[in-house]
């Protein structure tokens, strides 16, 4: 085995290379030219897909039948590859080294067990193999430096510079609104609505960063998603409360406990698309600009200047690659008006 890795990773050595600095300071000799790209997990794909789709040799998950016209047509039936990081990391050295791309990405924590992972792979295959910095205020950061990766510097400025733009106008929105009179909201996940993120977490940083205040806020005891209790939800009594769930959102107004909720009585809950990806999270990559998006204009929908459909059209357009018809428009906002499509 160690003899087949051996031959293959010199078959994989770059003729010509140059050097990138990625997210965790590395140094790493990359191809002149970035032809093919191994995403090492979902959100690392999805950043690959919308910078350069042609690059990507394959989903981590192949897409499911209710995500595919959210795609460009091209990329719909690239192969399932597996991945390399997170939980159920599937795909072995052997497929990586059958794939031969030229480059392999991995987009979220830099923390040093994917540091470790990063040199271990490189060392083994001998395909370079950068860690980008996934943190949601990174994103201007992280366009850029995929785009310099890729060789398609333009489009990451451009990407980059619209990103900025949407957090600006969020931040002229904000800055007008004391903190404490913000909107209180509650990140429901699951079919029982109990799993949620705590402040500060991969998983609400979308609803902060928009101007919501997160009501599950420890004061940064804990972080990540934990599992509440009906009783806290009651006491924290958010006036908003946003989910993915098809199956939460399907009976929350009829449950007597979250009867008693703010949000659910006055008809504050709302439910996320997910196609092609989900706007919350899910995994939390770029897909979660559009969910910033959206969440601006629940939270604030007197000063966000725009409409969903007018954002969501342009969003998908600029960063999917795909002209959404009508059709397939209003079946993807179905979700986000408490219909889910059938």
């Amino acid at each position: 085995m160690r003899l087949l890795l051996l031959i293959l990773s010199m078959l994989a050595l770059p003729a010509q290379a140059r050097s990138i600095i990625d997210s965790a300071g590395r140094s790493v000799d990359i191809p002149e030219e970035v032809n093919t790209v191994f995403a090492a997990g979902p959100p690392a794909s999805i950043l690959v897909y919308i910078m350069k789709p042609e690059a990507l040799t394959g989903w981590p998950r192949a897409l499911r039948p209710e995500e595919r016209d959210y795609i460009a047509e091209p990329y719909r039936d690239i192969p399932e590859t597996g991945r390399l990081t997170g939980r159920g990391g599937e795909a072995n050295l052997e497929r990586v080294l059958e794939i031969q791309p030229d480059l392999i990405i991995d987009f979220g924590s830099v923390r040093d067990t994917y540091i470790d992972l990063a040199n271990r792979v490189q060392d083994q295959t001998g395909i370079p193999y950068i860690l980008i910095d996934g943190r949601f205020e990174n994103t201007p950061d992280a366009l850029r430096l995929i785009g310099e990766a890729l060789g398609v510097p333009e489009r990451g400025e451009a990407l980059a510079a619209d990103v900025e733009t949407t957090f600006g106008r969020i931040d002229t929105i904000l800055d007008d609104i004391p903190e404490d009179v913000r909107p209180r909201v509650y990140l429901a996940r699951g079919p029982e609505g109990l799993e949620t993120g705590m402040k500060g977490s991969i998983n609400t940083e979308i609803i902060e960063r928009a101007g919501g205040r997160n009501v599950a806020d420890d004061g940064g005891a804990t972080r990540g998603l934990v599992q509440a209790s009906m009783e806290q939800v009651i006491v924290a009594n958010p006036d908003t409360i946003v989910t993915w769930d098809p199956n939460f959102y399907g009976k929350v107004f009829d449950d007597p406990l979250w009867q008693s909720i703010d949000a659910v009585r006055d008809g504050h809950v709302y439910l996320s698309p997910t196609a092609p990806f989900g706007w919350i999270d899910r995994p939390p990559s770029l897909n979660r600009m559009m969910g910033l998006i959206w969440m601006a204009g629940l939270l604030y929908p007197d000063k966000w200047n725009g409409t969903l459909r007018e954002d969501t059209r342009a969003f998908y357009e600029l960063y999917y690659h795909v002209d959404l018809s009508d059709d397939e428009l209003e079946r993807l906002l179905e979700w986000a008006e408490g219909r889910p499509p059938m």
